[in-house]
């Protein structure tokens, strides 16, 4: 009996990190489940159907669901798309065997969130799941403590209903249960991206890779989330020039499309031949152009996690604690600081010693790396037992 897996997420909607966890997942079950009929939910149903070949519908019946809603009008639509979605998601979920929601920080609050968007979308899936038979496996998922109580309260929920679970640091896993969720069968895996295949390095010596984000702070944060911004922006701006005047070559990468806004005020800013980037619409491509560099300075979790797993020695700016958890695995968790607060003499004083200690940082993360892999062997493994197997429902 054939069996008909579904992919579902915020696919497709240009964030690189997003997608990579797919195509990990996707080539998963090509080599292991060739014989599967995979389709996909998603957010960018055009690119995804594109790039992969399969049958992919939108995730919400309103396209412009993520976009804040304004005038009677638009409120009663987006409203009516909410009771639409509960039919479009219950008849896509019931035509599946199983559904796998590959990576992605699912289950976190860490950047602005409403929880009528993506979480009330999650909880469909799950309940639907529960409902018609259908397994729902939320694999190698990110999660944080959620404080805002709607939110904390759908997410929670929609986690307990799901058949499966597994987290892509302890971090994730201690958060669900301190939310409430049991999570003593849950396992924690490195994250999915661990999985894809590393472009030859060629590495030019000296030559830095930034990785920008569209940053504005926290959930907590929307009434400073103009003045975050400015913050990061310029100091990041100042870093590259101090780079640059230097006499270093300076890579700006992305890991969403949003980001571009970001890179295009950088290159303005400092308008020097030394600083350049290249378009990446894929976590691959993303690779591609990241393997050239000598050291990174990255703020999106899925820039980090491409340098880490290219073994770049790199400064991590990051937005949550998921970035530092992730760091220390890979040995370099003295080379953090917080994207909400840079602290440019630092950065600079940690960038320095980064150069200082590349062949020993190096020489860790190829070591570490061979491990994490491995250890997400076991991942798929519980995924073709548990979640694929072949008894219908």
């Amino acid at each position: 009996m054939t069996t008909r897996v579904g992919v579902f997420g915020l696919l497709g909607s240009g964030n690189l990190g997003n997608d990579g966890s797919a195509d990990a997942v996707l080539a998963y079950l090509r080599a292991e489940h060739p014989d599967a009929v995979v389709s996909a939910l998603c957010g960018g149903p055009e690119w995804v159907g594109a790039r992969y070949g399969i049958a992919a519908t939108r995730l919400n019946w309103y396209r412009d669901e993520y976009r804040t809603a304004s005038g009677v009008r638009s409120i009663a639509v987006k409203g009516f798309g909410k009771l639409v979605d509960i039919v479009r998601t219950a008849r896509w979920v019931r035509r599946q065997d199983a559904v796998i929601v590959p990576g992605m920080g699912v289950l976190e609050a860490t950047l602005p969130l409403r929880p009528w968007g993506f979480p009330y979308a999650l909880l469909l899936l799950c309940a639907s799941g529960r409902l018609l038979g259908t397994r729902v496996a939320l694999v190698g998922v990110g999660a944080n403590v959620i404080g805002h109580r709607a939110t904390r309260v759908i997410v929670r929920t929609a986690a307990r209903l799901a058949a499966y679970r597994s987290y892509r640091d302890e971090l994730s896993r201690d958060a669900m249960r301190t939310m409430g969720v049991d999570v003593a069968r849950d396992q924690v895996y490195p994250d999915l991206a661990f999985a894809l295949p590393v472009p030859e390095v060629t590495t030019e010596f000296g030559t830095v890779g930034v990785g920008v984000m569209a940053y504005s702070g926290g959930n907590d944060d929307r009434a400073r989330g103009e003045e975050i911004h400015r913050d990061y922006v310029g100091k990041l701006t100042r870093f590259v020039r101090w780079l640059a005047g230097n006499g270093r070559s300076v890579r700006l990468f992305i890991g969403d499309q949003a980001d571009t806004e970001v890179v295009d005020a950088i290159l303005a800013a400092v308008d020097s031949p030394l600083v350049t980037t290249s378009p990446m619409s894929t976590l691959d491509e993303l690779m591609a152009a990241m393997a050239s560099v000598d050291t990174v300075v990255a703020t999106r979790y899925h820039n980090v996690l491409c340098a880490l797993k290219l073994a770049k020695p790199t400064v991590a700016i990051g937005y949550a604690k998921k970035n530092d958890v992730l760091m220390a695995e890979l040995g370099l968790g003295e080379f953090c600081q917080s994207a909400r607060a840079i602290d440019l003499d630092r950065l600079i004083a940690q960038f320095t010693e980064l150069e200082n200690r590349s062949a020993e940082l190096r020489a860790t993360l190829a070591e570490r790396n061979a491990a994490l892999t491995e250890r997400l062997k076991h991942q798929f493994t519980a995924l073709s037992t548990v979640v694929l197997r072949k008894d219908r429902r």
